[in-house]
């Protein structure tokens, strides 16, 4: 039976075993998904046993392992190299390929899911790290008025917004959208739609952002889902924004992967249905 892992540290609150899972069976597929944890320093050396086990047809990659999952790769495609960080590997061959779905994930819950659109509207998007650079590309692809990427460390944001700006495949996108990179905690514009994609919420630390960056019934969303979205949300709600956590994400994403994997798209919007309705 084909084998899949989800791997990260820390990795016993992952959903993702459950949502694929179900997408397994909704689809008619076979096969065993399972978390994996990996202490740091061992995420190489992991990757290589797996490998060689031949059982293992792919991975989900998840903190603080997608920079050093592209680096592992033998191979990977543009959205990969694009962000310098993988969350989906495909074992084929003897060789891995990396890909990244999280940007595809966020677009498709925030513009199907959620309602929102994203063209012509201006987007903030929080963060400099793995998370933000797979995220940017999709984003500008959805075509905003303006992105601004905002980051506490400005040169980390700019090296990512950079390369964008050298990819063939988004000159059309980059043509109709103002790319602006400013640090964290300056002042920022009103944007219709918020993105946090930084580490704040996993940490604990309070984001320095204050209600003018918000426009008028705004949806500010966080990639974290459940207790680590709370306070994030929460102070937009307080600001009078429409909130959204990051569940949906999560599993567009995986449904993507699972594309990738299987050959077949899963119903990922009654899975998401679930997995909000379940207690």
């Amino acid at each position: 039976m084909d084998q899949y892992y989800v791997i990260g540290h820390p990795i016993a609150h992952s959903k993702s075993p459950q949502i694929h899972a179900r997408f397994a069976e909704l689809t008619g597929q076979t096969l065993r998904y399972e978390r994996l944890l990996v202490e740091p320093g061992h995420f190489g050396a992991t990757l290589a046993k797996l490998l060689a086990r031949g059982d293992v047809r792919g991975c989900n990659v998840t903190v603080p392992f997608k920079l050093e999952a592209f680096e592992q790769a033998h191979e990977a495609s543009p959205r990969a190299q694009l962000a310098l960080a993988a969350n989906t590997l495909q074992f084929e061959g003897g060789r891995i390929c990396a890909d990244n779905t999280d940007g595809l994930g966020l677009v498709r819950d925030i513009e199907v899911n959620a309602g929102q659109p994203l063209q012509g509207r201006d987007v903030l998007l929080l963060g400099g790290g793995g998370a933000a650079a797979g995220a940017l590309g999709p984003l500008l692809l959805a075509g905003p008025r303006r992105l601004v990427l905002a980051n506490r460390t400005l040169a980390k944001a700019q090296a990512i917004a950079q390369r964008h700006r050298e990819h063939p495949s988004l000159a059309e996108a980059l043509a109709r959208t103002e790319l602006v990179v400013l640090p964290l905690g300056a002042e920022l514009p009103a944007s219709d739609v918020v993105i946090n994609a930084s580490a704040s919420s996993l940490s604990g630390e309070d984001m320095p952002l204050v209600p003018a960056a918000l426009q008028p019934g705004a949806l500010v969303y966080d990639m974290m889902y459940g207790p680590a979205a709370e306070p994030f949300l929460r102070w937009a709600a307080d600001c009078g924004a429409r909130c959204r956590d990051g569940l949906g994400m999560l599993v567009e994403q995986a449904a993507e992967a699972f594309l990738l994997w299987r050959g077949v798209r899963p119903p990922a919007a009654t899975v998401l249905h679930e997995m909000r309705q379940a207690p």
